[in-house]
């Protein structure tokens, strides 16, 4: 029999996982090609949508699972307000300002409650729940199509923004796994998530750098090899922080992955694919906005 202490790999699950990331990689890639073909955003615009939905039903069946009542209905309304707002922000023109969202949030959030919800008596933690999905996903995945329509003086500056997003963000993931899986001997947070290591989290920042050097060398030139580090760094923290956040969530609703039922081979649920990019998004939208003058 095998060292139960021994190291080993889920290479049947690994299988999958590389194959259903290889299919989704040749439409991903495809339409980072064609980033500046004017259906390229309403195509990404659809594709942030339909992740919306997955990780607000998922938020929503995970709270239900502790009996509590938020609505898949008016949490998807203003999640998809909020991206709403990102896709038709240009310049000075704000068609959809935020403030109009979080108004309508708010009346069909709490006064829709009053009318269609049945559990009442469990309002304060239902309306707060529905408002965290909508908030998490719509920014997170907002911030995504903000990425993919920035102008810079390369041409398809969005979708290299947003293959950049993906690549360091992945590569981090890869790295902390392997490192974790052969070297983790420290546990980084035991309350939340046991298998995750120090040396893991060391693993992921390594690959986060290198992801990001790599995309120096070959789709986003413009940047120095002080923007790949700090890109590295800061993205790689916030994406880890986005893995515990989820995992407590699963953790507090008892569940091992988020997908509750419905889930996408070999990687889980939606949040389980986007928890590390809905931080990762922001922080490098702010970079490139703020200390490269992306517009």
């Amino acid at each position: 029999m095998p060292d139960r202490t021994t190291p080993t790999v889920d290479k049947r699950n690994m299988t999958v996982r590389i194959t259903t990331g290889l299919v989704f990689a040749v439409f991903f890639l495809t339409l980072l090609w064609h980033g500046d073909r004017p259906w390229a955003a309403w195509t990404y615009l659809t594709l942030m949508a339909v992740a919306i939905l997955g990780g607000v039903r998922e938020m929503t069946l995970m709270a239900r699972v502790r009996g509590f009542n938020p609505s898949l209905a008016t949490g998807l309304l203003v999640a998809w307000g909020i991206l709403a707002h990102f896709f038709l922000v240009t310049g000075n023109s704000d068609p959809l300002p935020l403030w109009a969202v979080f108004a309508g949030g708010f009346l069909v959030i709490h006064f829709g409650a009053l009318f269609f919800d049945p559990k009442l008596e469990e309002a304060l933690p239902s309306q707060a729940i529905t408002w965290l999905a909508a908030l998490t996903l719509g920014f997170g995945l907002g911030f995504q199509q903000k990425l993919f329509m920035l102008q810079g003086t390369l041409p398809k500056t969005g979708s290299r923004l947003v293959l950049a997003l993906f690549v360091i963000t992945w590569l981090g993931d890869t790295a902390a796994y392997f490192v974790g899986t052969f070297l983790g001997k420290h546990k980084l947070a035991p309350r939340v998530s046991p298998k995750k290591s120090w040396e893991g989290a060391a693993g992921n920042l390594a690959g986060n750098v290198a992801g990001a050097f790599l995309m120096v060398a070959t789709v986003c030139t413009e940047w120095t090899w002080v923007d790949a580090v700090a890109l590295g760094l800061l993205m790689g923290v916030a994406g880890q922080l986005g893995d515990l956040v989820e995992s407590t969530w699963k953790r507090s609703a008892g569940v091992k992955d988020s997908n509750v039922g419905v889930a996408i081979p070999g990687h889980g649920g939606i949040l389980d694919r986007v928890d590390s990019l809905v931080f990762a998004a922001p922080v490098l939208y702010g970079y490139v906005h703020f200390v490269l003058g992306f517009n």
